[in-house]
C-alpha cells in the first residue's frame, strides 16, 4: 500500500465570509482579472482539529502564552508554547513547534492542506455590501456619549442639545460598516495525508520532535517501539488509533468553518469528493472546463468518475453540476473509503 492519502473536496458556499480581511480575505488571479475569495491552510487545519476534538469529545492541547516585561515597564509578546505532547489528538495530527530557552522541538503534520480556494476564477466571486449597528428602534435605552474632540469629559445633556440645535444635527444610534466583502461560488481544498507520520513520532534526538522525558512518558502510556523511514520511531497503539480513525475522517469532509459568519452563515455544503492514493488523478476528477463564448469567456465545472479517483457525489452538486450519479449517502461512502484506507496501513511495520 502506498503511504499517502489525496483527498479533494467541492464546497458551495453562498454570500458568505470564511477569512476576515477588509470583510473576506481575497488575491488576485491576473489570468482571469478576477478578485478570489479564499480561506488559509491554516484556517482549514484548525477547523479540521476543531470538529476532530468535538467528535473525539476531548479538548485541544493548552497553549501557553509568555510575556517579558522590559525595562522600561512594556509587555513584550514572546513565542508561545504548546505542550508538544501527541497524547493530545490535536497536537499528533496537528504537529507543534517550541523553541525558547531549552531544547527545540517540532513535528510536522502529517496533514498537507491546501487553502479552500475557488475550482476556477470564473466560478466564484465577491460583492460588497454595507451593513450598520443599528439601535435607533430604542433610543431610551441606548444613550450617547460625546466629547470635544482631545478631551475625555462628557458633554452634558444641555451642551449637546444647545450644539444639535445651533448647527442642526441629530445623534442617530445607528452606525455604518461600508465594503463589506462576501464571497460566494465553487470552491476546493485538497489534503495530502502522510500515513508514514500519521501516528507514529520520531524519537531522533538530532533533529527532535519529543524531548527525551516525553519519549520515556509515552512508553509508559503504552506507545510501542517503531521504525519507519524516517528512523525510530514511537507509534500509538492499534486501540487507540481505532478510536481516532473514524472521526478523522468525519472531521476531514465534515468540518466548518464557524468563526467570521455571525451575520452571514452559510451551510458551506460539500458537494462532491475525490479520493486517491495518486495525487494527479484528483486535479482531473473534480476540474473546471474554460469555454470560449465570444468576448467573455467561461467555466464549466466538470466531475469525472473516469479520472482515476474515487468519487462520491452529494444530492445537492446536481444544482451547480449536471451530473447523474449523485447519492444521500455519498459523504457515509467516502467517510467509510478513508476509514478502509487509514485501517489498512501497517503503522506497526512500516519497514520490509
Amino acid at each position: 500500500m502506498k503511504p499517502y492519502i489525496f483527498l479533494r473536496a467541492l464546497k458551495h458556499a453562498e454570500h458568505t465570509v470564511f477569512g476576515v480581511q477588509d470583510g473576506q480575505k481575497t488575491y488576485y488571479d491576473a489570468q482571469f482579472g478576477q478578485y478570489c475569495a479564499y480561506s488559509s491552510g491554516q484556517q482549514v487545519k484548525r477547523s479540521i482539529l476543531e470538529e476532530l476534538t468535538s467528535l473525539l469529545h476531548v479538548p485541544m492541547a493548552p497553549v501557553t502564552f509568555n510575556y517579558n516585561i522590559t525595562k522600561d515597564k512594556q509587555l513584550e509578546n514572546k513565542e508561545p508554547w504548546s505542550p508538544c505532547d501527541p497524547s493530545y489528538v490535536d497536537q499528533l495530527i496537528g504537529g507543534w513547534m517550541r523553541a525558547g530557552d531549552g531544547l527545540t522541538v517540532k513535528r510536522r503534520s502529517p496533514l498537507s492542506i491546501s487553502a479552500m480556494r475557488p475550482l476556477h476564477p470564473l466560478l466564484s466571486g465577491t460583492v460588497k455590501e454595507n451593513i450598520t449597528f443599528d439601535r435607533s428602534n430604542r433610543p431610551d435605552n441606548n444613550p450617547v456619549n460625546v466629547r470635544m474632540a482631545g478631551s475625555e469629559k462628557l458633554l452634558s445633556e444641555e451642551e449637546i442639545d444647545n450644539y444639535l440645535t445651533s448647527n442642526g444635527r441629530t445623534l442617530p444610534r445607528r452606525n455604518w460598516i461600508p465594503d463589506n466583502r462576501r464571497a460566494q461560488g465553487l470552491f476546493v481544498y485538497d489534503i495530502a495525508i502522510d500515513l508514514r507520520t500519521l501516528f507514529s513520532v520520531s524519537t531522533n534526538q538530532h533533529e527532535p520532535e519529543l524531548s527525551k522525558e516525553k519519549i520515556v512518558e509515552l512508553k509508559s502510556k503504552g506507545w510501542l517501539e517503531s521504525e519507519n523511514t524516517f528512523g525510530k520511531c514511537l507509534t500509538l497503539p492499534k486501540e487507540e488509533r481505532e478510536k481516532i480513525i473514524p472521526a478523522l475522517a468525519s472531521a476531514l469532509l465534515n468540518w466548518r468553518i464557524t468563526s467570521n459568519q455571525a451575520r452571514t452563515f452559510s451551510l458551506m455544503e460539500t458537494l462532491a469528493v475525490a479520493i486517491s492514493d495518486n495525487a494527479s488523478t484528483l486535479t482531473g476528477a473534480i476540474r473546471a472546463k474554460l469555454i470560449d463564448d465570444g468576448d467573455r469567456p467561461k467555466a464549466k465545472p466538470i466531475i469525472d468518475g473516469t479520472a482515476g479517483a474515487a468519487i462520491f457525489i452529494t444530492l445537492p452538486c446536481a444544482g451547480y453540476i449536471a451530473t447523474e450519479n449523485e447519492s444521500a449517502d455519498a459523504l457515509i461512502k467516502a467517510e467509510e473509503k478513508l476509514i478502509e484506507k487509514l485501517k489498512t496501513f501497517n503503522y506497526e511495520n512500516q519497514l520490509p
